[in-house]
């Protein structure tokens, strides 16, 4: 297994090709229908095998892995090999039913997406949970080496406390079928904000989530998501690289920077992210600091509250404020 890294396509991919973006969308819908009406060999859709785009990868992948791990299949049309491993993977997400989802990426069409993955071949197969890169392969394999990777993702998962829809691996159901059957112990409001979240409908989790902290305001698992999605919102709505030229252009324009700090955090640099807020909050007073106080404080409910970072950007919060 690899050295788990926190993982986001912010900073490597232009969110701000919609047009482009749009235009890849409706050329790979163009090539499913093709494929359906010509009878091919194209994988069969499903609530848990889905096409991921430069443009969606974020909430589609890194957010949905907060709750589920996520495969990412890297494949093309061309490649060979691809069609003889994407069936199996297919066909190994659905008998998961939910305990992890594939996410398929044509690298033809999203060429920074392969880029962020240093792919140098393909197939290529990754692991998202929490956020997280955990684990990869290239080429072809067998069912059964595949089906064993994933009961050691699944692993690492559930040591980080992402299990997903189903607590077994794929595969592992009893012939009645009982063994496999979820058991979702969250409360119903927390159940809906994960549903949302997997969907990637952020405003009715966050929706969800406001909800169980109405019912639970000290509820740990519902802050940490709900700042998260809160994050993905903010930085769904706004372009990177505008983002970065106005912070560095207005170093006194607190939204900039509350801003540069979210898609900072975004793209894994939890350190950079809080510097800069604290750089603020610094640098101001009354009203603007409080506003750079909450929101830095809305950061740090993103990480667990042990992580060394969060540890110290309190430290250096306290500081500065008394």
């Amino acid at each position: 297994m690899q050295t788990p890294r926190d993982f986001s396509m912010y900073g490597a991919v232009d969110l701000g090709a919609r047009q482009a973006a749009a235009q890849r969308r409706q050329q790979q819908a163009a090539r499913a229908a093709d494929a359906g009406a010509e009878g091919g060999d194209a994988g069969q859709a499903s609530a848990f095998v889905f096409e991921v785009t430069e443009e969606t990868f974020n909430t589609d992948v890194v957010l949905r892995s907060r709750t589920t791990p996520v495969i990412v299949d890297l494949w093309a049309e061309w490649c060979g090999p691809c069609k003889q491993l994407s069936p199996v993977l297919e066909k190994l997400a659905n008998e998961a039913a939910g305990a992890w989802l594939l996410a398929k990426v044509d690298v033809d069409a999203n060429p920074r997406l392969a880029q962020a993955f240093q792919a140098q071949s393909i197939p290529m197969v990754v692991a998202i949970v929490g956020g997280q890169m955990v684990d990869a392969f290239l080429g072809a394999m067998p069912e059964a080496q595949v089906s064993q990777w994933l009961t050691q993702i699944l692993a690492v998962a559930d040591q980080i406390g992402v299990q997903g829809g189903e607590p077994g691996a794929p595969g592992e159901l009893d012939e009645d079928g009982e063994d496999g059957e979820a058991v979702d112990d969250l409360p119903p409001a927390l159940a809906a904000a994960r549903d949302a979240m997997e969907t990637g409908d952020l405003d009715a989790a966050a929706g969800a989530l406001e909800k169980a902290l109405v019912d639970a305001p000290a509820d740990p698992l519902a802050k940490s998501w709900l700042a998260q999605v809160n994050l993905m919102r903010r930085v769904s709505s706004a372009d990177p690289g505008t983002a970065s030229r106005d912070a560095a252009a207005s170093p006194d324009d607190i939204g900039a920077q509350l801003l540069m700090a979210d898609f900072q955090m975004a793209s894994g640099d939890a350190d950079q992210a809080f510097d800069r807020v604290l750089g603020v909050i610094k640098r101001t007073s009354g009203a603007e600091r409080n506003t750079a106080r909450l929101h830095l404080l809305d950061l740090f409910e993103v990480l667990p509250p042990n992580d060394d970072r969060v540890k110290k950007a309190r430290t250096q919060l306290a500081l500065l404020l008394f």
